[in-house]
C-alpha cells in the first residue's frame, strides 16, 4: 500500500454548503480551507494561490455545474492536472458518477459524506499522483528479475489457505448444493488466467453464472461499464484505413478484410482503453450467483489455487487470457512482475467507492503493488492490505 504521510492540507472548497465546510475545516487534518461560492471565484483562487492540495466541488454550482467547472480547469490549469479533484453531489447518481469517471475526475461522493473519509482519501490520491508523477508512470520502473516468493509469505499463504478451507468447508457445501439445484452444469467454473511472470494457470471459482455464460458476453457487451461509446466512430475509422492504405504499408490480411499494419496497431493501442470488461446488473449472474458474489463465498475455491502455488492471498488479480494479450506495452506488462493474489491494492481502495475505478487506475496501482511486493517489508505491508481488505469488505458505505 502507499505510505501516506499524514501532512496538513490546503483544500479549495467550490460551493454554498456552510454546515459541510465548517465541519471539514474542523478536521485535525486541515491546514487552511479556501472557499469560493462559484466557479468565477474558484479560477481567482487558482490564480492566486499555488499551495492548494486538492478540490472539492459541488455538482450544482451558480450559473455553472462541477463538471463543466473541471472540463475548464483541465483546459485552464493543466500545469495543476495532479491536484486531486473531487465532485460532490446531493444524491448518488449513476449518469454522473460515470460522466465524472470518463473525464478524469479522481472521485465522486454523494453527501453526506464524513469529512475524515474524504481527507484519507485525498491523501490517498495525492501520494498516488506525486509517486506516478516521480516514477514517470509513461516509463515505469521495471523489475527485471523475475519474481520469487518470499519464504514467509508462502508458509503463510499455506496455513492461512488451508486453516481457511477447513472451516470453510460446511458453508461450500451448502452452496455448492444450491447452484446444482438452482441450475444444470458444474458447480464449478474454471478459466485460464495470467498470473506471475506469464504463467497461465487454471483458475478455480464456484459457478455464479449461467453455464453458456461465456458464450453469451458478446450478446451483453453493450452493457460493459469499461467499453467506450465509440463504436461507430472505430468502424468508420476502419473504413478510412481501408481506403487509405500506402503503396509502403504492410498488409494484415483477415478473413473479409485488409488492414495496414501500422493502422492495426494503432487501432490495438485504442482497445488497451477497454481492457477490463465489468458489468452492472450482469444479466448473466444467476440468483445464488448474486448471493455468493456479494459474500465473496464464489472466490473461496481460489484457496486451492494458493496451496499449488498459482497465487498468494496478496497480489495482483490474475488476468483472463483476452484481457492480459491486451496489455502489451512495457507500461503495463510490469503488472505481472508480482505475485498474483486473491485481494491487493486497487481490490482495497475499490472497494466502497461511490464512483466506478477506472481501468486506468486500476492498471496504476496493479504496478504499485509490483514495487511493494519486491521491495521492502513486503510481507508487514501484506498484512497490511489484509488488514485492510476486512475493513473494507465490513465496511458500510453512503451509496
Amino acid at each position: 500500500m502507499l505510505k501516506v504521510k499524514k501532512e496538513k492540507l490546503v483544500l479549495l472548497y467550490i460551493g454554498d454548503d456552510s454546515p459541510f465546510m465548517s465541519l471539514t475545516n474542523s478536521t485535525n487534518n486541515i491546514a487552511k480551507l479556501y472557499a469560493a461560492n462559484t466557479a468565477f471565484e474558484a479560477s481567482q483562487i487558482l490564480d492566486t494561490h499555488a499551495d492548494i492540495d486538492a478540490i472539492i466541488c459541488e455538482r450544482k454550482l451558480p450559473a455553472q455545474n462541477g463538471i463543466a467547472f473541471y472540463k475548464k480547469f483541465k483546459i485552464d490549469y493543466a500545469d495543476k492536472k495532479d491536484i486531486p479533484f473531487i465532485l460532490l453531489d446531493t444524491e448518488n447518481n449513476k449518469n454522473t458518477s460515470n460522466e465524472a469517471m470518463q473525464i478524469g475526475i479522481d472521485d465522486y461522493y454523494s453527501k453526506p459524506i464524513s469529512p475524515s473519509k474524504l481527507i484519507d482519501r485525498i491523501e490517498f490520491l495525492k501520494e498516488l499522483k506525486n509517486n506516478l508523477k516521480t516514477n514517470d508512470i509513461s516509463s515505469p520502473k521495471k523489475i527485471n528479475k523475475p519474481y520469487k516468493t518470499n519464504i514467509l509469505k508462502r508458509v503463510f499463504d499455506i496455513v492461512v489457505a488451508s486453516t481457511a478451507l477447513i472451516f470453510a468447508s460446511p458453508l461450500l457445501l451448502i452452496f455448492i448444493i444450491a447452484i446444482r439445484l438452482e441450475s444444470k452444469g458444474k458447480v464449478y467454473y474454471i478459466s485460464k488466467r495470467v498470473g506471475t511472470g506469464y504463467k497461465i494457470f487454471n483458475f478455480l471459482k464456484l459457478r455464479s453464472m449461467y453455464p453458456d455464460a461465456d458464450q453469451r458476453l458478446k450478446e451483453f457487451q453493450h452493457l460493459n461499464q469499461y467499453a467506450t461509446n465509440e463504436t461507430e466512430e472505430v468502424s468508420k475509422t476502419n473504413k478510412i484505413y481501408k481506403n487509405n492504405l500506402q503503396q509502403d504499408d504492410i498488409l494484415l490480411y483477415g478473413d473479409d478484410d485488409q488492414v495496414s499494419e501500422k493502422e492495426f496497431n494503432e487501432l490495438k493501442k485504442q482497445d488497451n482503453e477497454s481492457a477490463f470488461i465489468k458489468f452492472d446488473n450482469d444479466p448473466r449472474i444467476t440468483k445464488v450467483g448474486k448471493i455468493i458474489r456479494k459474500l465473496s463465498i464464489d472466490e473461496l475455491p481460489q484457496l486451492i489455487n494458493v496451496l499449488k502455488g498459482d497465487m498468494s492471498i496478496v497480489g495482483n488479480r490474475p488476468l483472463p487470457l483476452y484481457e492480459a494479450e491486451l496489455l502489451t506495452t512495457d507500461q503495463w506488462t510490469n503488472r505481472f512482475n508480482g505475485p498474483a493474489g486473491i485481494t491487493g491494492l486497487w481490490q482495497v481502495e475499490a472497494r466502497g467507492r461511490t464512483s466506478k475505478m477506472s481501468p486506468q487506475e486500476r492498471k496504476e496501482l496493479d504496478n504499485k503493488y509490483v514495487e511493494i511486493a519486491n521491495g521492502k517489508y513486503a510481507f508487514w505491508k501484506d498484512m497490511w492490505l489484509i488488514i485492510k481488505t476486512f475493513k473494507a469488505v465490513f465496511q458500510k458505505e453512503n451509496v
